[in-house]
């Protein structure tokens, strides 16, 4: 199972980002842990700065970017 971080303060920006990360992760028949990070002390962890941010397992795949289904398909095969 790919654990999957959505970056961003709520905006429509990020719950795109994580509507498009579920219909990737359907779309490619895997299992995903999707947890959304909201607060500013907690993105700014990960060393981004504009968001929203998606970060699998662990390493930051995109910042700044609302990615399309199919660009989040690229991110969630192997690292």
């Amino acid at each position: 199972m790919k654990r999957i971080l959505i970056l961003g303060t709520g905006c429509p920006k990020c719950k795109t980002l994580a509507a498009n990360t579920e219909a990737a992760a359907r779309e490619l028949g895997i299992e995903v842990s999707i947890e959304k990070v909201e607060k500013i002390a907690e993105i700014m962890k990960f060393g981004i700065m504009t968001t929203p941010g998606l970060v699998v397992d662990g390493v930051v795949r995109s910042a700044g970017k609302l990615l399309s289904v199919e660009e989040i398909k690229k991110h969630l095969g192997p690292l």
